[in-house]
C-alpha cells in the first residue's frame, strides 16, 4: 500500500490489515476500524476506493452510531 488508505464506505482513516496472501505481495485483506467494512485489495475500485464507492452505500459516523443492532444468529436446529 503506497498511498494512505481510507475506508471506501465511511472514509475513516484507521484501516487495519487482517490477512495477507500466501504469495507475498499479491493481496491483503483490510478492515475499517470504524464501520468494520472489509475488502481485499484486488477487488474493483467500486469496492476499494472512496471516490468510486457507490454513494447510496456510503456511511457517516451518525449512520453507524444510529444503526439498529444486528440480530443474533439463532441456535442450530436439532433433528427431532
Amino acid at each position: 500500500m503506497n498511498s494512505p488508505v481510507i475506508c471506501p464506505r465511511c472514509a475513516f482513516e484507521k484501516v487495519g490489515k487482517l490477512a495477507t496472501s500466501p504469495v507475498p505481495g499479491v493481496w491483503d485483506v483490510l478492515q475499517c476500524g470504524q464501520c468494520l467494512y472489509t475488502w481485499r485489495t484486488t477487488e474493483p475500485a467500486r469496492r476499494t476506493r472512496r471516490d468510486a464507492y457507490p454513494e447510496q452505500f456510503r456511511m457517516t459516523l451518525a449512520d453507524i452510531e444510529n444503526a439498529i443492532e444486528v440480530p443474533a444468529v439463532p441456535p442450530l436446529r436439532t433433528a427431532g
